[in-house]
């Protein structure tokens, strides 16, 4: 069984209890991490707290010297990296290495560079106004990107001077351990960072409660944000929540309806649909409707489904027995609804594996559970519309307000809709992910922001000097 990294060291949980890692493709026990307890939380604390002074007072080159060797190692490791996210995640091992290996590998760079070039003072009249690392931070990371939303917490944490403790999610934990070996292998001081595996109700609450850790970043459900946020306000915690999502993607009546539909199945399907920021929504003008479903039809049938190690692969398994059970239930349900399902269904692909087709439903209506609940699988609703108008509100008519698409013939014209839309990053014509750009969410969705100069500020307090 693998141990906790608390100070500098690997050391046992004071558990003894030990929760198992499955491969989701085979259903086999393929590693052990220990459950956690308060205690092991309280070590990785008070570690943390007495590494902060040192670290906070660190030269901002010698911090950004430690992330972009991290960086590199990342780098150079993408091959093992990758594969053990697609071993303890179901990511195809294709995708696993571009964007879940090595993306977040250039998020870490970025890091480094920003950890010296972010400004810290500013003068305004005769203020000196200073920004500051927040101090010790907890930061819960979730399953679906294993290595991507720790690094978007982890590096710009450490860049602004600030101490963590990571709890990764229990069902997909290595890839927190290969960062964890990283980190120590580069020479990062004990206690800078440290690593409690367990459960959420246990190491997530202990840690969001603790009266020592300053601030929480949490990824993950909105009902578990919420939990999160009402235990840190006990202390007053600053809180940082990346939530869920129910994404719409708007093509209007003179977008290329070809390639944005092509575009948004793609977008849906990518990582088995367990993407907080998927476009799930489909929303096309009525007049085009039957054509737009005919086409994610057609294009549905090009994701293969099977084990990640395949390179024919383009959609992996859900990552648990509970996450698949959970996406069959809002299949049934959108069925039972009225949905027309024209493609997938509840059939397993195959007989071992938490397998599940891509789906898609037509006939949907707004109002509908499958319209407005995060389903966290490859299901995708195909909504129609009749005007603009109505277009954004049944885009803005669900609690979150992650993220979005709008496909028009003009980018101008496409612009001029995104900007009515209460989301936190919308893709205009099939504009790429930008690493570096603010990530995070309206409403439900979340509170702050991830990625780039504003993911960085969040770790920072603001501080006034009057001369």
């Amino acid at each position: 069984m693998r141990r906790l990294y608390i100070g500098g060291t690997w050391t046992a949980s004071v558990s003894g209890e030990a929760i198992d890692v499955v491969n989701p493709a085979t259903e086999e026990i393929i590693d052990r991490v220990p459950a956690g307890a308060p205690d092991d939380v309280e070590a990785a604390v008070l570690a943390a707290r007495r590494a902060f002074p040192s670290w906070s007072a660190t030269d901002p080159a010698e911090r950004a010297k430690l992330l972009a060797a991290a960086a590199s190692l990342i780098e150079q490791r993408a091959d093992d990296i990758a594969a053990t996210i697609a071993t303890d995640m179901g990511a195809p091992l294709g995708f696993a290495r571009k964007v879940q290996t090595l993306m977040p590998a250039g998020v870490l760079a970025s890091y480094a560079r920003l950890a010296e070039s972010h400004p810290r003072e500013t003068r305004i009249g005769n203020s000196l106004v200073v920004k500051e690392p927040v101090g010790v931070v907890a930061a819960i990371t979730p399953w679906n990107y294993p290595l991507h939303q720790i690094v978007c917490k982890v590096a710009p944490a450490l860049a602004a001077g600030c101490t963590v403790v990571l709890k990764p999610s229990e069902v997909a934990p290595l890839a927190a351990y290969a960062l964890a070996d990283i980190l120590h292998e580069v020479g990062l001081p004990p206690g800078v960072f440290n690593l409690v595996s367990g459960r959420g109700p246990v190491v997530g609450e202990a840690m969001a409660a603790h009266p020592e850790v300053d601030m929480v970043s949490f990824t993950g459900s909105t009902a578990a944000g919420r939990r999160v946020a009402s235990l840190a306000v006990e202390t007053v915690k600053r809180v940082a929540l990346e939530l869920g999502g129910k994404s719409a993607n708007i093509i209007l009546p003179d977008a290329d309806l070809p390639a944005a539909v092509k575009a948004g199945v793609a977008n849906c399907f990518v990582n088995a649909g367990q993407t907080c920021s998927a476009w799930t929504r489909m929303l096309v003008h009525r007049d085009l409707y039957d054509e737009a479903v005919r086409l994610a039809v057609e294009a549905t049938r090009a994701y293969t489904v099977g084990d990640p190690f395949d390179e024919t692969t383009r959609v992996g398994p859900l990552v648990s027995a509970a996450q698949r059970d959970r996406v069959v239930r809002y299949i049934n349900r959108g069925q039972e609804e009225g949905a027309r399902l024209v493609a997938g269904g509840t059939e397993r692909p195959h007989e071992r594996g938490y397998y599940v087709e891509p789906t898609v439903f037509a006939g949907v209506e707004p109002g509908m559970a499958i319209e407005q609940d995060e389903i966290f699988g490859p299901v995708l609703v195909i909504v129609p519309y009749t005007s603009e108008d109505q277009a954004v509100r049944i885009a803005d008519g669900t609690r979150y307000g992650l993220s979005g698409a709008v496909w028009a013939a003009t980018d101008e014209r496409a612009l001029a809709v995104a900007r009515r839309l209460r989301t936190g990053q919308v893709m205009i014509n099939g504009g790429r992910f930008n690493p570096l750009a603010p990530f995070g969410g309206y409403k439900q969705s979340g509170v702050g922001r991830e990625l780039g100069e504003h993911g960085l500020e969040e770790y920072l307090e603001t501080k006034s000097l009057q001369l």
